[in-house]
């Protein structure tokens, strides 16, 4: 049963993510996808580039940190990911570092709004 709850929260997760790259996407914030299928291939691909970085920078001993530098650092991390995707997808455009950056806080703002939505209405978004 367990193995099912976490399947189905990945599946959530992928689609929610993807959601948010589309808007961004459409909104013309730093990135443009080839429609809702290309976000959530993004979406997957933006995860899996991010859990790569994240884990060799933890195996390098390199820790973001907290508070402004932290937040600065995890940011320019979020645009290299952004980057490097834009180089693995065909259906992912990314406007440059200044592109990646803006679409990284657009994203980041977007997942904070829904969660807080979620978080009003009593859900938990993980």
């Amino acid at each position: 049963m367990a193995i099912l709850a976490l399947i189905l929260a990945i599946v959530i997760g992928v689609v929610l993510n993807a959601l948010i790259i589309w808007l961004v996407g459409t909104l013309n914030l730093g990135l443009r996808v080839s429609g809702f299928g290309g976000a959530i291939v993004a979406a997957i691909v933006i995860a899996v580039v991010s859990w790569l970085v994240h884990w060799l920078l933890a195996l390098l001993g390199i820790n973001i940190g907290g508070g402004l530098i932290g937040a600065i650092v995890a940011l320019i991390i979020a645009a290299v990911v952004l980057l490097i995707s834009d180089r693995l997808l065909s259906g992912l455009e990314v406007d440059g570092f200044v592109g990646a950056i803006i679409a990284a806080i657009a994203i980041a703002v977007v997942h904070f709004l829904i969660a807080f939505v979620f978080g009003l209405l009593g859900l938990a978004l993980a």
